[in-house]
C-alpha cells in the first residue's frame, strides 16, 4: 500500500490539488518527484533512520519531499510555520535532524535556526533560497526518478505536550528494513474507519505539520485517493473547494464548524455539498451546540474521532451515535479503554480516571525520554497519553480533560509551562499560572493569572506590558488572552499549583 502502486495503475490520475492556486501533481509525477528526493537524501549521505526537519507551509511539494523521506528510511520531523526561533531551534537539536528543510515564507526564522543549530548538516529551501541555504529545486532537478536501491520504511516522529513545558518527539516502534508499502496499522485502521478509498476526493483544511492533517493526507493518497489540500483555511473557500471539486470525505476542528457557521445564510447556502459523504472532527472538544449545529446544516454526515499523536488507542462516533450520546468522542475502533484511577485501579462506569487503550500492536516512545516512556505505560502494557475521562453504560467515552492541563486552542497544542516560565522571569513577576478556559470560538482560551513581586503596581498597562512581552518571545497562539492577577496562587505544599481551583475560579472569563 503505497502511491506508487498507483503511479503504475493511473499515472495520470491526480494525487494532490491545491485548492487555491489550482496547481496540481499526479501520482506519476508525485513518484517520480519523491524518488528524486530519495535519491536527494541518499546523496547527502542520509541512510536509513536519520533525522530530516520540515518546516514548510502547505505548498505542492510537501507530500513528496515526505514521501520521498518515507522510502528511505528517513525518521522526518514537520514543525510549525507559526514556531520562532528558539522554538524551532530546540525542536530541530532534539530530533537529531541532519538536513533542514524550510521556504522562503519563513525565512526569517529559517535563518535564525541556522545558527542555532550546528549539528545541521544541509540546509534547503524552497521557491527562493536565502544566503547559507541551497535551493530544493535545483538539488532534486538531476536527481534519477527511479527508485533508491535500498528502499524502506521511514516513519515521522511528530512533536507532542509534556508537563515539563517543553514538547516531546512521539516514535512509533518500527523496525529496521520494514517494506515501504507496509503502514501502520493503527493510522491505516482510522482513515479506513471513514471509507476513504480510491475514488474519493479528500479536503485537507489545516496545516500539514499537525499530526491529523499529515496522517490521513499520507493514508488517503497511499489509498489512492485525490487529496485537495487549502494552502491556508477560509470558511467560505472551504465551501468552495467541496462543490467545485466535488469532495467527499472533509476533516475539520471545532473553530472551522464555528467560523463556517458564522457566515451569513446567503453564503452558507451559495455552495452545493451535495457530494459530501463524510465531515470528519477532531483535534479539540467541539461545543455540543456547535455540534448540533454543524449536523442540522451538513446533515448526518458528521463524524468525529477521538486519537493522539502517539498512536495509543482512537475512538470514533457518528452523527447518529452521536445525537444519542452527546458530548461522546465513541466507543473505542482498535484496542480496549480502561479507566483507572490515580493507583492503576479500575473504575466503574460514569467515574472519571485516566485513559488507557489496550490491544494495540504498536508501542510509542518519547524520543530520548525513557522515564516519560515508561510513565505512559502500565506493567500490563496499556498505554495513556494523560486524557482524563469516563464511559458511559454503552462502552462510549467523554473526555473531561485533556492532557493534564495541555490546551488545546483552534486545534492547536499549547504547553502551559512554555509560557509560564516565560512569565516568571519577568521583572515585575512572583508567580504565574497558565491554562485553557472554554471558549465559544477557539473551544479554549490560553489563560494567566500572575502574581506580582509588589502587588500595589497593577494598573491599566501591566496586562498590556506583560502580553508585549510574551508576543516577542512566543508565536502568537500561545500567547494568553487575557491575563489577570491575584495577590497569591494556590499551591500545594509540595510546590505544585492547584490548577483545577484556578480553572474553576475563571472558566466563564469568556
Amino acid at each position: 500500500m503505497h502511491p506508487y502502486h498507483h503511479a503504475a495503475a493511473r499515472p495520470a490520475h491526480p494525487a494532490i490539488v491545491m485548492a487555491g492556486s489550482g496547481l496540481s501533481m499526479s501520482y506519476g509525477e508525485l513518484d517520480a518527484k519523491s524518488n528524486q528526493v530519495a535519491h536527494l537524501f541518499r546523496a547527502l549521505g542520509l541512510k536509513a533512520r536519520d533525522r530530516v526537519a520540515l518546516q514548510l507551509e502547505n505548498t505542492l511539494d510537501y507530500m513528496a519531499i515526505v514521501f520521498g523521506a518515507q522510502r528511505c528510511g528517513l525518521i522526518y520531523t514537520p514543525i510549525s510555520t507559526h514556531l520562532l526561533r528558539d522554538e524551532v531551534a530546540y525542536i530541530v537539536n532534539n530530533c537529531g535532524a541532519r538536513v533542514f528543510i524550510g521556504s522562503a515564507k519563513i525565512a526569517k526564522v529559517a535563518a535564525e535556526v541556522r545558527e542555532d543549530a550546528p549539528a545541521v548538516e544541509t540546509f534547503l529551501m524552497l521557491h527562493e533560497a536565502i544566503e547559507g541555504f541551497d535551493s530544493f529545486e535545483d538539488a532534486i532537478a538531476n536527481q534519477p526518478t527511479t527508485p533508491v536501491a535500498d528502499e524502506e520504511a521511514g516513519i515521522q516522529m511528530l512533536y507532542s505536550s509534556g508537563t515539563t513545558g517543553r514538547p516531546k518527539g512521539v516514535l512509533s516502534n518500527r523496525p529496521t528494513g520494514t517494506a515501504i508499502d507496509d503502514p501502520l496499522p493503527l493510522p491505516l485502521a482510522l482513515v479506513q474507519a471513514f471509507g476513504i478509498n480510491e475514488q474519493s476526493r479528500y479536503l485537507s483544511t489545516a496545516p500539514l505539520y499537525h499530526a491529523a492533517p499529515l496522517t490521513f493526507v499520507t493514508i488517503s493518497l497511499c489509498l489512492g485517493a485525490t487529496v485537495v489540500i487549502m494552502e491556508k483555511f477560509d470558511a467560505e473557500n472551504a465551501l468552495k473547494a467541496i462543490e467545485q471539486h466535488a469532495i467527499t470525505h472533509s476533516q475539520w476542528v471545532p473553530i472551522m464548524f464555528v467560523r463556517m457557521l458564522k457566515l451569513p445564510h446567503e453564503v452558507r447556502e451559495r455552495y452545493s455539498l451535495d457530494s459530501l459523504q463524510v465531515a470528519i472532527h477532531a483535534a479539540a472538544p467541539c461545543p455540543v451546540d456547535v455540534k448540533h449545529e454543524m449536523i442540522k446544516w451538513f446533515g448526518p454526515r458528521i463524524a468525529e474521532y477521538y486519537a493522539s499523536t502517539e498512536g495509543a488507542g482512537f475512538t470514533a462516533i457518528d452523527s447518529a451515535n452521536w445525537l444519542t450520546h452527546p458530548g461522546s468522542v465513541g466507543p473505542p475502533r482498535s484496542g480496549q479503554i480502561h479507566i483507572l484511577d490515580d493507583d492503576g485501579n479500575a473504575l466503574p462506569t460514569g467515574e472519571v480516571g485516566t485513559v488507557y487503550f489496550s490491544g494495540n500492536p504498536t508501542k510509542f516512545e518519547y524520543y530520548d525520554e525513557p522515564d516519560k516512556t515508561a510513565a505512559s505505560y502500565t506493567d500490563q502494557g496499556w498505554a495513556t497519553v494523560g486524557d482524563v475521562g469516563y464511559l458511559d453504560e454503552d462502552g462510549f467515552l467523554y473526555l473531561t480533560d485533556r492532557k493534564h492541563y495541555m490546551i488545546i486552542s483552534g486545534g492547536v497544542n499549547v504547553y502551559p509551562q512554555e509560557v509560564e516560565d516565560l512569565l516568571i522571569v519577568h521583572e515585575a513577576v512572583a508567580d504565574a499560572a497558565v491554562f485553557g478556559v472554554p471558549h465559544p470560538e477557539f473551544g479554549e482560551a490560553v489563560h494567566a493569572v500572575v502574581q506580582l513581586r509588589d502587588v500595589e503596581v497593577v494598573d491599566d498597562d501591566m496586562e498590556s506590558r506583560l502580553i508585549a512581552y510574551l508576543r516577542e518571545r512566543l508565536s502568537h497562539i500561545k500567547v494568553p488572552k487575557a491575563i489577570d492577577f491575584s495577590r497569591q496562587l494556590p499551591r500545594h505544599d509540595n510546590g505544585k499549583l492547584y490548577k483545577r481551583r484556578l480553572l474553576e475560579t475563571y472558566r466563564d472569563r469568556y
